[in-house]
């Protein structure tokens, strides 16, 4: 996991972390994805958006390339 993270207020994500391309999410449950790729500009609206795990299942989920870390 990223140091930095960053907790956000969702039913279904807790955390955000970001660095350069990759995208690190933490969800409620304790699992833990990577995505890869991901532009800042895409990041940005994630931790705009008024829903979190809305915009995630509309711009992020099965867009990039990801891995489960934890």
């Amino acid at each position: 996991m990223l140091a930095g993270m960053i907790s956000v207020r969702s039913s279904n994500l807790r955390a955000v972390g970001y660095d350069g391309e990759l995208l690190v999410i933490e969800f409620h449950g304790g699992r833990v994805y990577e995505y890869y790729g991901v532009p800042s500009a895409t990041h940005s609206g994630l931790m705009r958006a008024s829903s979190h795990g809305t915009y995630f299942h509309r711009y992020i989920r099965d867009r990039y390339a990801y891995r489960r870390v934890a």
